[in-house]
């Protein structure tokens, strides 16, 4: 096989286990400093599931909570947090939450850091740096944010832009899977289906920096993540599942943070930024749409074959990629189905005639449709909105 030349970057440093969100609390603050601008959401804080990782860096030194990041989080919350930042006079930020505390976090650690022009960092490394240290806790296994280069970021009313840098890369990600064993089944189930895209368009991407550990990588996330999602979304309870979804997230976050995902999260932006729909649910309302339509190329029927049987390990794989891939992307959109999951737009009050939009906004996503293993154009995409309705 021949290997490419390629590029490899990851978060330096990862602790699991359950209590680490507070155990790891010393070696926090020595990364963090004595000023620590604390991000999360006021859910997470009402839960009380900040409480006892707070109190133990505010022994150690003081720490500046910013609570008010929603879902999607706007152009505006970024702005507040880096002003509070800025008077708090923070030497280190840690980001605590879903992907929306942890993307803010990491561009308000680059901002602070670097006082650089939030509007020429957006895109592909063109973040200068340099950030303040930054330490990001997930608590939803999903994103896989805590170990991935990109942040995103709602402008005005609907459109999302992304800073992809390895500058915002965290200095350590921690993974307690204590903080996830309160997450509702729906929140389960969409996180986790997101987390398995990763995985899937990871693999599959027609990045010129896919590569060998990206798949690799991928391969072990679908594996842990095909055998607990139905677990944890039954039984919110199970230690085990909760940890292996967390580190299958983490696993996949790695994957597409070196070879990058397409267009099922090209098309996914429009009906998060438009209709306010999480971007796991997102994700999972046009996934076998997007795998069908791809599917025609033999390379991603190949690449979607070759998956299969690490997510289902039950399933015939002695016939041809193209039926195996059809069978693996008909046995995703069971597995959406069983998890509880709406499985047409219209089930989440979205009318007909968006569609067109929808595929409007979705040619702006250049940034992932370049890796998509097929050409999507707007007729493309707004047929396969219309099939997703």
């Amino acid at each position: 096989m021949t290997l490419n030349s390629f590029n490899f970057n990851t978060t330096p440093g990862l602790r699991f286990g359950s209590g680490q969100a507070k155990d790891s609390c010393k070696e926090i603050s020595k990364k963090l400093g004595l000023r620590i601008l604390f991000i999360t959401d006021k859910g997470l804080m009402s839960l009380g599931l900040t409480k006892p990782t707070i109190e133990e860096l505010n022994k150690i030194g003081s720490v500046k909570i910013f609570d008010e990041v929603e879902a999607d989080p706007s152009r505006k919350t970024l702005l507040s947090a880096i002003e509070i930042g800025k008077k708090f006079n923070a030497t280190g930020v840690i980001g605590f939450g879903g992907g929306s505390s942890m993307d803010v976090a990491k561009l308000v650690a680059l901002i602070l850091g670097s006082n650089e022009d939030l509007e020429l960092a957006w895109g592909v490394e063109n973040a200068k740096g340099p950030r303040l240290p930054l330490v990001l806790v997930p608590t939803t296994a999903g994103t896989g944010s805590e170990v991935s280069p990109v942040a995103i970021i709602t402008i005005g009313e609907e459109e999302k832009k992304g800073v992809s840098s390895s500058i915002i890369l965290p200095d350590l990600a921690i993974l307690d899977p204590d903080l996830t064993l309160g997450l509702p089944a729906g929140t389960t189930a969409s996180t986790g289906i997101d987390a398995m895209v990763h995985a899937i368009e990871g693999y599959a991407s027609t990045s010129k920096n896919n590569n060998p550990i990206s798949k690799m990588l991928a391969i072990e996330a679908l594996k842990l993540l095909g055998d607990s999602i139905e677990t944890a979304v039954s039984d919110g309870s199970n230690v085990e599942a909760r940890g292996n979804m967390l580190i299958g997230a983490m696993l996949a976050g790695k994957t597409f943070a070196n070879s990058p995902v397409a267009a099922v999260h090209a098309l996914a932006y429009p009906i998060g930024g438009t209709f306010h729909i999480s971007h796991g649910l997102s994700n999972a309302l046009v996934l076998p749409y997007v795998l069908r339509f791809n599917s025609v190329e033999a390379k991603a029927a190949k690449n979607y074959a070759e998956l299969a049987p690490y997510v289902f390990p039950d399933l015939n794989t002695d016939r041809g990629a193209q039926a195996v891939s059809a069978e693996f992307i008909d046995r995703m959109e069971e597995l959406s189905k069983r998890l509880g999951l709406p499985q047409k737009l219209r089930e989440v009050d979205i009318p007909k005639n968006a569609c067109e939009k929808m595929a409007r906004d979705a040619m702006k996503q250049t940034r992932l449709l370049v890796n998509n293993p097929r050409e999507v154009k707007e007729a493309d995409a707004f047929n396969i909105y219309q099939a997703a309705w």
